[in-house]
C-alpha cells in the first residue's frame, strides 16, 4: 500500500541496528576525554577523536556527532554567572592601553592578567592568572583567601620566572587596585615589563584574560572542593590539562603549550 516492500522495511531496521552498534563505540571515547576535561565542547571533541574514528572505521561528521551526543544527553549546557572582582575607582595611577595598537607576534610578547573568585565548602577564594596572549598558555597563577596585591604579584612572579626570552614584554590588565598598587608596579619595573591597562571600566578590553577565567571555571573547576588545599591541587591539574591537552579554536585546534613552543605566526585577534 505504501510502495515499500517487506524486504526494504527489514533492511532499514537492520541498518539502524548496525548504525546504533557502531555509534555505541563513541560514548566510551567521549567519557574518557571528559574525565580530564568534563565540559569540553563538541567541536573540540570531534577534533580530538578524529584519529580514533578513522582507526575504528567509524564514519561520522561533526554535526552527526552533535546529534549523537544530544541523544545520549552528553551535550554541555552553558553557565552564566558573574561577580565583579575589580575595584578601579581609586586614586592610584592608571596606565594607558598599549594593546590598541599592538597585536602579539610571539610568545612572551604580551601577558594578560585577571582575578576571579572560586568557592570551596570552606570559603570564597581568589585565583590570580597570568596568560600569554599569543599562545593562550597560563604561565602564572596564585590561589589565595583575599585579593591583596602581595598575593596577586606572586602569579606574575611565577610567569616571569619561567620566561624563555628577554625581549620586550607588555603586561596588560584591568585598572584594579591590585595592578595599580606600588608592589605590583615595582615588580613590573624590576623585570623591565611595560604596564598596559584597560580604558575606563570596559571589561572587553581585557577579554582574553576574562575568557581564560571562564574556561577554567566552566570546563574544569566544576566541582566544589572541601578546602583550599584540595582546590589548589585541582587548579594545578586543571591548568596542566588546559595547557597541554585542550585544543583552542583560536589556535587552529592546537594546544597552548604547542603554540608557545612553536615558531611564531602573527595573530589577528586577542579573543
Amino acid at each position: 500500500m505504501l510502495g515499500i516492500s517487506r524486504q526494504a522495511v527489514y533492511q532499514g531496521i537492520k541498518r539502524k541496528e548496525n548504525r546504533a552498534k557502531v555509534l555505541s563505540q563513541i560514548k566510551p571515547l567521549v567519557l574518557s576525554i571528559r574525565r580530564e576535561m568534563p565540559r569540553i565542547g563538541t567541536r573540540k571533541l570531534y577534533y580530538l577523536l578524529k584519529e580514533d574514528f578513522d582507526r575504528m572505521q567509524i564514519k561520522i561528521g561533526r554535526d552527526a556527532l552533535f546529534a549523537y551526543l544530544k541523544s545520549e544527553h552528553l551535550l554541555i549546557k552553558a553557565k552564566k554567572n558573574y561577580i565583579k572582582t575589580t575595584h578601579s575607582k581609586h586614586w592610584l595611577r592608571k596606565h594607558p592601553n598599549l594593546l590598541k595598537d599592538i597585536v602579539p607576534e610571539r610568545p612572551e610578547h604580551v601577558y594578560v592578567s585577571d582575578i576571579t573568585y572560586i568557592k570551596s565548602r570552606e570559603k570564597t577564594h581568589y585565583l590570580s592568572l597570568v596568560t600569554d596572549a599569543y599562545s593562550r598558555k597560563i604561565v602564572g597563577h596564585k590561589l589565595s583567601d583575599d585579593m591583596g596585591a602581595d598575593n596577586v604579584v606572586q602569579a606574575f612572579n611565577m610567569a616571569v620566572k619561567n620566561r624563555n626570552s628577554d625581549k620586550e614584554l607588555i603586561h596588560h590588565s584591568d585598572r584594579g587596585l591590585q595592578y595599580c598598587s606600588n608592589i605590583y608596579q615595582k615588580a613590573l619595573l624590576k623585570n623591565k615589563v611595560r604596564p598596559s591597562m584597560t580604558d575606563g571600566y570596559d571589561c572587553y578590553q581585557n577579554a582574553l584574560a576574562e575568557r581564560i577565567n571562564g574556561i577554567l571555571k566552566q570546563e574544569f573547576l566544576i566541582y566544589k572542593c572541601n578546602n583550599q588545599n584540595e582546590l589548589k591541587q585541582l587548579i594545578k591539574e586543571s591548568i596542566n590539562t588546559y595547557n597541554n591537552k585542550r585544543p583552542h579554536l583560536s589556535l587552529n585546534m592546537k594546544t597552548p603549550n604547542f603554540v608557545h613552543n612553536k615558531k611564531p605566526e602573527k595573530l589577528t585577534s586577542l579573543v
